[in-house]
């Protein structure tokens, strides 16, 4: 059923009920002013006669016949356009308009009540009426002027306007309730035919000044910009997952042939043990290798697929000291060196714990000195609205030419065992935080240092990433986040 039809609906079924509760209540109003009308005009009549009543009495209890009629005659004279019914010890006089002899009147009543009877309704007010020989009861009445003619025809024509508003309010309401809901159904139309699996036209919307329609657009467009989100954001989740499994495949090939191959010597009968201590460090290398690398790429994923609830207020001096810890648990001869301060900044917690682990585990890997000792030293701290990361190595550095090639990924120097995804990394991280991470020398011109700026508040509006690339197909050489030193 339409909304139109069903304010009309409302409205036909309201108004009578409206109509005739109104009239009902006039009704009631009219007629108690009709009654307090009426009962201080008995009041009043009872008042003026109730010393004729009173020489009445008296003269019927002395049995005086003439003083008795002429009393009676003037009682009745007083009493104008009320009738009369005078009760005493001596017989009842009654004159007048009044309900029959018959009809039961009530005792003991103080205020005007309504007495019916042989068709017909009274209003009758009682007055006492005592002197110093007699006492009776002075009864008046006067016709109920609410039950009258008038009354009833307003009550039937009441009920002929509650009938006819019925229709009337119905058709009007629903005219009105149609153009109310034109623009409801200019909506609909333009919404019907949106389909956002074959089609990339939205909604468009221009305001109503209703309410409740533009409303109802607005929602609209942020479901489907939702609907539109949630697509790229499942593409994207597809192409992270393709391009996973492409670069595990290719990257995890050649060293699954070579363990395969060493696996086959060690299967040669009568090899030398030395020749077979070396191909077993040779296997547990190439075992360490692929887990790294594994790790690496499950932790690029994850970058690529954050949302932007994750993102929280953290100190990132404490993910650091974790970090530093954790570095000096796995690697005891190595001197790492921490010196931090407070730095909170919006950030995903295990992206920073990421960056920091990758920073320190490639310096531990590169940044050793001529004779093998790994001395690094991390800092953290707030400057001018970022927090600034720095982590120096005592290592041979590396050539300005070279630094930007460093941060693409399965990059490998000569001689490097790792995953060639430590830097690339870094520069996710420091990317999806909308910040910058740089190489120079380091202090002394010895060894290197590598910088990340991160913003400490959030980067962005509205709640997005401050910025997304699929690290798994795309090289952080096409990233405009990193500085390159000139050569």
């Amino acid at each position: 059923m339409k909304l139109s039809t069903r304010i009309a609906l409302a409205v036909g079924v309201a108004v009578p009920i409206l109509v005739l509760a109104c009239g009902w209540l006039l009704l009631t109003l009219v007629a108690r002013d009709l009654h307090r009308e009426e009962d201080s005009h008995l009041r009043t009549r009872a008042t003026a006669i109730a010393h004729d009543a009173r020489t009445l009495l008296r003269a019927a209890a002395n049995d005086q016949p003439t003083a008795e009629e002429n009393r009676q005659r003037r009682l009745f004279t007083s009493a104008l356009d009320v009738g009369v019914r005078l009760s005493g010890p001596d017989g009842t006089f009654s004159g007048g308009p009044q309900p029959d002899a018959s009809v039961p009147l009530p005792h003991a009543v103080k205020v005007p009540v309504t007495v019916r009877g042989a068709g017909r309704t009274w209003r009758a007010y009682a007055l006492p009426v005592k002197g110093s020989q007699v006492s009776g009861t002075l009864w008046v009445f006067s016709p109920d002027t609410a039950s009258r003619t008038q009354l009833g025809l307003v009550r039937r024509r009441t009920a002929t306007t509650a009938v006819l508003a019925a229709p009337l309010s119905a058709l009007l309401a629903w005219a009105v309730a149609n153009g109310a809901t034109r623009p409801l159904r200019r909506l609909r139309r333009r919404a019907e035919g949106l389909d956002p699996r074959t089609s990339t036209v939205r909604l468009e919307h221009r305001p109503t000044g209703v309410t409740e329609v533009d409303d109802l657009a607005a929602t609209l467009q942020t479901v489907l910009a939702r609907y539109d989100e949630q697509a790229a954001r499942t593409a994207q989740a597809l192409d992270t997952a393709r391009s996973f499994s492409a670069a595990a495949s290719h990257e995890l090939r050649n060293p699954l042939m070579s363990m395969g191959t060493n696996l086959d010597v060690l299967a040669l009968p009568g090899l030398p043990e030395a020749e077979r201590d070396a191909v077993v460090d040779e296997l547990r290398a190439e075992h360490a290798r692929l887990l790294g690398m594994l790790v690496a790429l499950r932790e690029l994923g994850r970058g690529d697929l954050v949302e932007p609830d994750a993102f929280r207020v953290v100190d990132v001096a404490e993910s650091a000291d974790a970090a530093v810890a954790e570095a000096r648990r796995r690697v005891p001869d190595a001197r790492i060196t921490l010196d931090a301060e407070p730095a909170p900044a919006h950030c995903w917690e295990p992206g920073i714990r990421i960056l920091l682990d990758n920073l320190v585990g490639n310096a531990l890997v590169h940044g050793r000195d001529a004779r093998g000792r790994a001395e690094i030293a991390v800092a953290v701290r707030g400057e001018d609205g970022q927090v600034l990361i720095t982590v120096d190595d005592r290592g041979p550095g590396i050539p300005p030419h070279a630094r930007q090639e460093v941060f693409r990924r399965f990059h490998r120097g000569p001689g490097s065992t790792g995953s060639g995804l430590g830097l690339t990394l870094v520069a996710q991280q420091a990317a999806l935080h909308g910040g910058t991470v740089e190489l120079r020398e380091g202090p002394g011109a010895t060894g290197t240092r590598c910088t990340v700026r991160l913003p400490a508040s959030v980067p962005s509006r509205d709640g997005a990433l401050p910025l997304q690339r699929d690290w798994l197909t795309l090289t952080a050489a096409r990233s405009q986040s990193f500085h390159k030193e000139p050569s």
